[in-house]
């Protein structure tokens, strides 16, 4: 990953088969492909109107698709190549850019000021993702190549805090291109059994929350609060997105201008530290603090910056999914086992949470919403629950978000070394 820096742009990359055998291979032309997979099954998804997707979500597709294109031959050529200068300026512009977006719009005291210790419950969730990865990778390790825990790493990135996680994770792990599409099935796959889960907790709230010993208040000062929050955005002005271009521009510029120095001193102050924080690593650390802590600063609300970064994140995910081999999906059953295990482990942390602390079945439910499905999923859980709590769920998805990009890869390393890799 440490290759994807600036300069690496000022060349394609290597040749090889499909590159070379594609019938799309201009780099514009590519990034039109890949624009037009993450467009199309949206599309698709508000013209059906199917609830299929809810299950389903794109993202599945937007991941998929491009491997087909650029992976089956046909005549002898693929549709677009393995390789493209286009990927790797995804990696180094737009994976920078759309955390800088996502990130901004983070509001930790109105997550606290209405969810309360359901915070807590989201935290303990976290911490059951995190565990969990570690426990199953130990189980299923031995089934999966040796780097297969950069995999699980990435799928921690998912399931803190969201997609963009995920995919920030990818590169400072240095996830191969299949593992990441292991990750990516095992995402869904998963996601396809919890869903439905978090939305049937509802029909037991009277008796879930009285083994939590939920107070009577809880209930009420948590509607009392919600009401007193406010989402509105206006329509964005020329200005704003002026002024969101220039903050996204700069910050992305202070990482890569900013991470070889940061990584190189890391590496000869604490030499044990060196493989951990290589120039990519350091770079999406150094934009996810900076932005952080611009979310505490007018910048916030700027409108429409998570709608836009959330668009680049699906056009990244189509281009990890072009630069896959399909005969890396191999591992998939090893994989998607450890996934299962992982998934149960981090709902006995959030029943852990919810008794501890005494919160109810509907927090509890978008608290591990918010870690597993992120801003994806997290309304739609609270829309089912408490429709008056579907603004705090993207604010706590959000919130996933922030911790995502540091806990996920540590996740990831704990999982090796527990392995003892």
């Amino acid at each position: 990953p440490d290759a994807l820096h600036s300069g690496a742009l000022l060349q394609p990359d290597a040749p090889n088969m499909h590159e070379t055998a594609a019938l799309i291979s201009s780099p514009i032309g590519v990034l039109a492909i890949l624009c037009a997979v993450a467009g199309f099954f949206f599309y698709l998804e508000r013209v059906t109107g199917a609830k299929f997707f809810q299950y389903v979500p794109p993202l599945l597709f937007i991941y998929i698709t491009p491997v087909i294109l650029s992976n089956v031959d046909i005549g002898g050529a693929s549709i677009i190549p393995n390789k493209s200068i286009i990927y790797s300026g995804l990696s180094t512009f737009a994976l920078p850019a759309f955390i800088v977006l996502m990130l901004i719009k983070v509001d930790i005291p109105a997550v606290i000021r209405i969810m309360g210790k359901g915070v807590l419950v989201m935290l303990m969730g976290t911490a059951g993702v995190m565990v969990g990865g570690v426990i199953a990778y130990m189980i299923v390790h031995r089934w999966l190549s040796d780097d297969a825990w950069t995999g699980f790493g990435a799928l921690a990135g998912s399931w803190v805090g969201g997609t963009a996680n995920m995919a920030a994770t990818k590169e400072m792990l240095g996830t191969p291109s299949e593992l990441f599409g292991l990750a990516v099935i095992a995402d869904n796959a998963v996601y396809i059994v919890w869903l439905p889960l978090l939305l049937m907790s509802r029909n037991f709230a009277d008796r879930f929350n009285a083994w939590a010993r939920v107070p009577e208040e809880r209930l009420i000062a948590m509607e009392a609060a919600a009401e007193l929050h406010s989402e509105e955005e206006h329509a964005p002005t020329m200005p704003e997105y002026l002024f969101l271009a220039a903050v996204v521009i700069g910050v992305t510029w202070t990482g890569i201008a900013l991470a070889p120095g940061i990584s190189q001193w890391i590496g000869n102050t604490v030499e044990p530290l060196a493989p951990v924080f290589g120039e990519s690593t350091t770079r999406i650390l150094l934009v996810t603090t900076v932005s952080l802590l611009l979310s505490a600063t007018p910048v916030s609300r700027l409108p429409n910056s998570t709608a836009m970064g959330t668009a680049l994140v699906y056009i990244f995910v189509a281009g990890i999914g072009a630069r896959a081999e399909i005969a890396g999906l191999a591992q998939a059953p090893a994989f998607l086992f450890g996934a299962f295990i992982w998934i149960f482990i981090h709902g006995a942390f959030c029943l852990a949470g919810a008794w501890i602390f005494r919160v109810d079945v509907h927090s509890v439910a978008i608290a591990s919403a918010a870690n597993i499905g992120a801003a994806a999923s997290a309304p739609i859980v609270a829309a089912h629950h408490k429709p008056s709590l579907v603004p705090v769920s993207v604010l706590m998805a959000l919130l996933g978000y922030a911790m995502g990009n540091y806990l996920a890869p540590l996740t990831g390393y704990l999982a090796k070394f527990a392995a003892g890799q």
